[in-house]
């Protein structure tokens, strides 16, 4: 099963990339470390010295529009930070 939905490639991201060799993932909620560790090494083969996970709610949001008020509610998601051997490397735009 997959518990990666997506790499995580924000202006913060990249710059704890660059400085300590972690990189941000957005998870499946259900997913815990040691499946996560396993499926990384798996799919980039590269070695996991570390995860931290953290899980997000969803917040809620309102704006004022022509039709008035519309109420809504952002997805609540859980991220997962890995940290890789030294010398290891992820490169997320290899296969653009």
């Amino acid at each position: 099963m997959a518990y990666i939905i997506k790499p995580l490639v924000t202006e913060k991201m990249t710059n704890i990339t660059e400085k300590q060799n972690k990189f941000g993932f957005i998870v499946r909620p259900e997913a815990n470390k040691v499946e996560l560790k396993k499926e990384i090494e798996e799919r980039y083969n590269v070695t996991v010295t570390d995860i931290n996970t953290c899980i997000y709610a969803g917040k809620n949001k309102s704006r004022y529009t022509k039709a008035g008020l519309i109420k809504g509610r952002s997805n609540s998601f859980k991220k997962a930070i890995v940290t890789l051997k030294e010398g290891d490397v992820i490169d997320f735009y290899s296969n653009i």
